[in-house]
């Protein structure tokens, strides 16, 4: 079933490649949409595909990739748009 979501990770997130483990994670999880740094020191994920896909990003990012301390993450369920064609890392 196709799902879309929006992800706020909350904690140590920027500045440690946690983008770069978003995309890797997604793109193996055949995800579309994007994950960006915010002006608060959060990250953000919007991402559409399967909900079993969404489900385990979810929990790849309450874990991280080695150096980040993940103080929590924040779920939105949004509705489907199709309007992704990939999944990108974002600049600001």
């Amino acid at each position: 079933m196709k799902k879309a979501a929006r992800f706020v990770v909350q904690g140590t997130v920027q500045g440690i490649f946690f983008r770069q483990f978003v995309k890797t994670h997604a793109d193996e999880l055949k995800l579309r949409g994007f994950v960006r740094n915010l002006e608060d020191g959060t990250v953000e994920i919007v991402a559409e595909g399967e909900a079993e896909a969404l489900s385990r990003l979810n929990e790849f990012l309450k874990t991280g990739p080695e150096h980040a301390q993940i103080r929590g993450v924040k779920v939105e369920e949004k509705k489907w748009s199709g309007d992704f064609s990939e999944f990108k890392a974002l600049r600001f």
